[in-house]
């Protein structure tokens, strides 16, 4: 609206001020060309006379204008076309005369009251003497309405393009104002916490454009919600049920008075198996929870695979010799990638103990590793059980198991498979897992292979 005002401002005085300026320099070129004609003619004469100036004014054809006055050197008039009140005999008063009288030509032009009124006043020289001066006035009116007649259509046209400007600028503020406050409400709505609201997305325009982005958001945290409850709702469970089981045991040692000591050994060592369950439920979950929030990301340094994988599978060992699963390793030289060596060692521990833990006995578990161009290949097979086709897909989900009670035996959480992924995706890698045709589960991880400044590929 500011905008337009001063555009509507400039309209209606610069076309009026440009032609008022045009008109004043026609006139003043006018009424000069006029004066020098007479004060041309008039030098002929040595001295000026009413008689002598009227005989020659009469012999001048000059456009019509509104006054001619023709004064002596002194100022006296002698000559005056204003037949209401004409100045003959009279001493001039009027400045423009008095500069002429001085030797200077001048002019002056005034536009008022819808009217020209232009002023010119010449010395007359004769023997390089002022023997008098020439005044002429003229009071254009017609030139006044043209003027006049621009200036209000310039008014009418404003006042229409102002109106229309209005009325436009009302239908679009208030389709606008409409739209946001609709998507006002639906954010209202979304922070009450209804993550499954939806904005009608309408248009190609920009905020139809946020409201498409309003909608992924809203379904990003309606997905991470539900991840949220599922996750509160499982860890509830898996923390629930060695609780539930240690204060069962707790409360049979402590309620019972005739209890041997062997059984009661067997509870306590129940509860410590418990315990050890609790604990390491707790530290996956502790570690996942790091993962999401992207502490790791700052540990990034070169680090080879191969080294951080030996140092895993020692701690393996005695978990592979109590299962009588046999680890195999193929580990190439140079693996050297750019990644958290925290999240390494744990991407290789839980692949590795799953592969131990769900493993037929006598079975093995084989880690291979090489490079191939930019790319780090990391590969664990084993010959265990194996997990469905349509599991497949769902395996990196947190306290997904395949089999529940396989899992519960060997004290699985459902979170190690999830931790893996977490930890890939955190060092810009890629994890998949595939069925082995001679039976067991592959998972295979890529990461993007470190080159140092300087070396080629």
């Amino acid at each position: 609206m500011v905008l337009g005002a001063i555009l509507l401002g400039l309209l209606n005085t610069y076309p009026i001020m440009v032609s008022r300026d045009l008109a004043a320099a026609s006139k003043q070129s006018a009424m000069k060309s006029q004066a020098s004609v007479m004060t041309n003619s008039l030098s002929a004469l040595e001295v000026l006379t009413g008689d002598a100036v009227k005989q020659v004014m009469e012999l001048i054809d000059v456009m019509p204008l509104t006054r001619i006055i023709v004064t002596d050197p002194s100022g006296l008039i002698l000559y005056d076309t204003s037949e209401e009140d004409s100045a003959v005999g009279r001493y001039a008063l009027l400045k423009e005369i008095n500069v002429a009288l001085s030797g200077k030509t001048v002019f002056y032009c005034l536009y008022s009251g819808g009217a020209f009124m232009s002023r010119e006043a010449m010395p007359v020289l004769s023997g390089g003497k002022i023997t008098g001066a020439v005044y002429l006035y003229e009071y254009d009116a017609q030139q006044g309405e043209i003027i006049s007649g621009l200036q209000r259509n310039l008014r009418s046209i404003s006042f229409a393009v102002a109106g229309a400007g209005l009325v436009l600028i009302f239908v679009f503020s208030t389709t606008l104002t409409r739209r946001i406050k609709r998507l006002s409400a639906a954010v209202r709505v979304v922070r009450s916490g209804d993550y499954g609201y939806r904005l009608e997305v309408r248009g190609t325009d920009e905020l139809a454009e946020l409201s498409d982005e309003f909608n992924i958001l809203t379904g990003r945290l309606e997905s991470t919600e539900e991840a949220r409850r599922r996750f509160v709702s499982d860890a509830s469970h898996e923390l629930r049920t060695p609780l539930a089981a240690i204060r069962l045991l707790s409360d049979s040692i402590t309620q019972s008075d005739q209890m041997d000591e062997n059984t009661m050994r067997e509870f306590a060592r129940d509860i410590g198996s418990e315990a050890e369950r609790l604990q390491r439920t707790t530290e996956k979950l502790m570690n996942l929870t790091k993962l999401d929030s992207g502490a790791t990301a700052a540990n990034k340094e070169p680090a080879d695979i191969k080294s951080v994988a030996q140092r895993t599978l020692h701690l393996l060992e005695p978990l592979a010799a109590e299962q009588n699963v046999t680890i195999e390793t193929e580990l190439a030289d140079g693996c050297i990638v750019m990644a958290s060596a925290d999240d390494l060692y744990q991407i290789i521990f839980n692949l590795v103990e799953n592969g131990i833990k769900y493993n037929l006995p006598g079975g093995t578990v084989s880690l291979h590793l090489e490079s191939d161009g930019d790319l780090t290949h990391l590969t664990v097979d084993d010959t265990g059980i194996g997990i469905p086709e349509e599991d497949l897909k769902n395996i990196f989900e947190r306290f997904y198991r395949v089999d529940k009670a396989r899992s519960r035996a060997s004290g699985g959480s459902g979170l190690g498979l999830s931790i893996v992924h977490a930890a890939v995706l955190a060092n810009s890698g890629t994890v998949e897992a595939t069925r082995r045709e001679q039976g067991g589960t592959r998972f295979t991880v890529v990461f993007p292979l470190y080159k140092r400044k300087g070396t080629q590929t």
